[in-house]
């Protein structure tokens, strides 16, 4: 038994979910469903960010709390994944108190070991609004591109930028030009970590997605700077040190710590001992899954945070990180509104029709346009026409003739051979983060139960010989239950449809094997088709 770790990018509490988050999230879902029915001891978390400037500059704009926009979207975030039957071991937020303390006791670990320091440093103040602002409250051209940027990355070339560097600097909130004035801040030593996360990096160069391993280091070859841990704000956690009561720990730091706050939950509550679990570097098997925006907050800021708080604990493994959902060939974006959202999606179709089309077309290497046109193609094609085909005619002319009863018969043994095979085959793919890949492999599966029917014509063997109608039945259903199993970590409101007409065991990831007659419980159509 393995332990595995998977950590889901915690979205940010200022809008709507989108399709680009749900191509982004739900590889991490998938990758949770396999390993549990591996056997294997999994924690899977993620959260709500709910602090920094976004979330305060919308609730000034509506004159409301930062609390209750962040409130509003945290539930409505749990009820978009829970309808899209996301199985999150623990999915919780960053204003609860429990995450909160811990991320001050990880902050004043970090402090003690000598990575945080106070530095007086000239910042950028707005004399309209008479306060200093954050990089993300900075708004300029990118001294590298051109292009519009924030002080923090720029939107255009993803290259994080020093507010420093940023020209023709304006406010954000009231869009007048800044002034510069000192302050202090507690700072973090990333510079501290440039050769151990070059080295890191350097031994996942095959392992990670490309745009992993070359977003990061594009990052390292510019050289690492020492980050603000400290911002001036109102909203968020306060800071553990004295002289800073008007400043809250910068965002940033604490989101990504909302992995080990989590995780640690998780862990209290099923008597596991976390550093223990977090420092296991031959057991452990760690993933964490966003999109490419948040590439270098995985791979760069939580790593050196691990290894600043305990240079034990296992810094990330597998690295899932997608390209992006475009519409119209443009980038998915809350501020241009060109978006869909997840809810608008699981209201609108099936489930299990969104979780195959995501999967299938997810943007794993190369951006992708979204289409409902193909949405309804591809439910119409591969889940009405290959798989629930397969399951329905097979069922419904059993219970037609023998008014449900499946006899036990001889299995196929080149059909049993490719079953134990495959689960081989889909499981490395899915443990290597290749899901669109391990998804086809299931449907060419089930394209192989319905060619196998074809060929052996079991409306005719029911007439001519009953021995070979019941082998032709009884592998079939073979393949159904096996299809239960490889299609659940995908679609598993439908695999549970599947095991529940066969009264079948619940899901493992091991070859189903029959014992004796059966009995068809409900049949009911796996598929609607889609006008």
């Amino acid at each position: 038994m393995k332990d595995i770790l998977i950590g889901g990018a915690w979205p940010y509490a200022n809008n709507s979910l989108h399709i680009g988050h749900l191509a982004a999230l739900l590889p991490a879902d998938v990758i949770a469903r396999y390993h549990r029915g591996c056997g294997n001891r999994v924690i899977y978390v993620s959260g709500t960010d709910c602090h920094g400037t976004p979330i305060t500059v919308r609730a000034k704009k509506e004159g409301i709390s930062p609390k209750e926009i962040a409130d509003k979207y945290h539930k409505e975030f749990v009820n978009s994944f829970k309808a899209l039957d996301f199985s999150y071991d623990f999915y919780t937020a960053t204003m609860t108190d429990e995450h909160k303390k811990h991320v001050q006791e990880f902050f004043k670990i970090i402090l003690d070991n000598g990575y945080i320091y106070e530095s007086f440093e000239e910042q950028d103040f707005c004399p309209k609004c008479n306060e200093f602002l954050s990089d993300r409250e900075i708004i300029g051209i990118c001294p590298h591109c051109g292009g519009n940027a924030m002080g923090e990355q720029c939107d255009d070339c993803l290259t994080p930028i020093n507010p420093k560097d940023l020209k023709d600097k304006k406010c954000k909130i009231c869009g007048s030009s800044t002034i510069v004035k000192e302050n202090k801040h507690l700072y973090f030593k990333l510079s501290a970590f440039q050769e151990i996360l070059s080295k890191f990096v350097e031994s996942h160069k095959d392992d990670w997605r490309k745009n992993a391993y070359n977003e990061t280091k594009k990052y390292l070859n510019l050289g690492l700077i020492d980050r603000a841990t400290t911002r001036q704000l109102d909203w968020g956690i306060d800071v553990p040190v004295d002289g800073y009561e008007d400043k809250k720990i910068y965002v940033w730091i604490e989101a990504v710590l909302g992995y080990l706050t989590a995780s640690m939950k998780v862990c209290q509550d099923r008597n596991i001992n976390f550093e223990e679990f977090l420092t296991d570097k031959e057991n452990l098997i760690t993933y964490f899954v966003h999109g490419k925006d948040n590439i270098t907050f995985h791979t760069i800021i939580y790593p050196a945070l691990l290894s600043a708080i305990n240079p034990k604990f296992q810094l990330p493994k597998k690295i899932i990180s997608c390209e992006y959902v475009n519409m119209n060939d443009e980038k998915m974006s809350k501020s241009k509104g060109n978006l869909i959202t997840m809810d608008e999606l699981a209201n609108t179709y099936n489930k299990d029709t969104v979780r195959y089309f995501m999967i299938a077309n997810g943007p794993e290497k190369k951006d992708v346009n979204f289409s409902r046109n193909d949405l309804v193609l591809a439910h119409n094609k591969f889940l009405v026409g290959v798989i629930g085909n397969f399951i329905n005619r097979n069922l419904s002319f059993i219970n037609k003739k023998f008014d449900g009863v499946i006899k036990k018969a001889e299995i196929d043994v080149d059909i049993m051979a490719r079953t134990k095979a495959i689960y081989d085959e889909v499981g490395k793919l899915i443990t290597d983060g290749e899901l669109k890949e391990a998804l086809n492999k299931v449907v060419e599966y089930a394209t192989l139960g319905n060619k196998y029917y074809d060929e052996r014509q079991p409306w005719v063997q029911v007439k001519e010989d009953i021995n070979l109608f019941n082998e032709t039945t009884y592998t079939c259903v073979y393949i159904m239950a096996n299809l239960s199993n490889l299609l659940n970590p995908f679609i598993p409101s439908s695999a549970d449809k599947i095991k529940n007409m066969l009264s079948l065991e619940p899901f493992k990831w091991e070859e189903y094997k029959l014992d004796g007659d059966m009995k068809i419980n409900n049949i009911e159509l796996l598929f609607d088709r889609i006008d």
